[in-house]
């Protein structure tokens, strides 16, 4: 997997994706990074990439013509064009499913807008889809392209230890992360739950699977319309219910 990003601050981004297991992989060869500097495909000698829009209004929007350049550079070297995402807030919503589709893409690019965003124009020739990782407005695309990298590279092969680091982790099957624990087994007068000391494995699959069903019950019911449950979880999931609803009566 090989993920551009085309943004005003590389080295912003370079650095959060230099670090950590992002950083370690990307040493390793399993996933490469690439930033590019929009400012570099500027006209003129103060490299200004920005002016105001037409129709006017506030702030200032970010020229074509450089994002074009640039994309058109990275085409080039490439030899093919890859899956284009511009992060806006008025993208669709990232899931847990969307990055996992990602994933299995060879290269993608992030377009980092800035300032009031970008001539609509670009985005008409080069996005293929444009992503927004919540309902709220940042400063620019840098903190969400990261964001979204970051969750694409941590489901490749090769990122993470094992499958089963994120396999198990909230929204990856629909469900909520069931609670964890670690030394000391008693904190503060806390214990830890009794069966996870036991050596029981079956009993704690059990535990952990009833802990994630219940945290997803209470927390985000949503979640539940589309995960796979068995018998023996919709039938935990009938008690919950009837629990709650013997409360609220």
């Amino acid at each position: 997997m090989r993920i551009d990003l085309l943004t005003l601050f590389p080295e912003m981004c370079e650095t959060v994706m230099a670090e950590s297991i992002i950083g370690r992989a990307r040493r390793k060869g399993a996933v490469q990074v690439c930033c590019h500097q929009i400012r570099d495909y500027a006209f003129d000698k103060h490299q200004r990439v920005d002016d105001s829009p037409f129709g006017g209004g506030m702030g200032m929007l970010l020229m074509a013509e450089p994002i074009a350049l640039c994309m058109d550079d990275l085409t080039r070297h490439l030899g093919y064009r890859p899956h284009t995402v511009y992060l806006s807030p008025q993208g669709k919503v990232l899931t847990q499913q969307r990055v996992r589709e990602l994933a299995e893409l060879d290269g993608l690019v992030f377009l980092c807008g800035h300032y009031e965003g970008v001539d609509e124009r670009v985005l008409d020739e080069y996005v293929d889809e444009e992503i927004s990782i919540g309902d709220y407005v940042v400063t620019g695309g840098e903190l969400p392209a990261l964001v979204v990298a970051d969750a694409i590279c941590r489901m490749i092969p090769g990122v993470l230890s094992d499958d089963e680091c994120f396999q198990l982790e909230s929204h990856y099957s629909s469900l909520l992360e069931y609670p964890q624990f670690t030394r000391p087994a008693e904190w503060r007068g806390r214990a830890v739950p009794p069966v996870l000391l036991a050596g029981d494995h079956e009993k704690v699959r059990r535990w952990r699977r009833e802990q994630a069903l219940k945290r997803t019950f209470f927390r985000r019911p949503d979640l539940l319309k589309s995960a796979v449950l068995s018998e023996e979880d919709t039938a935990f999931l009938e008690k919950l219910e009837d629990a709650a609803g013997s409360h609220t009566e």
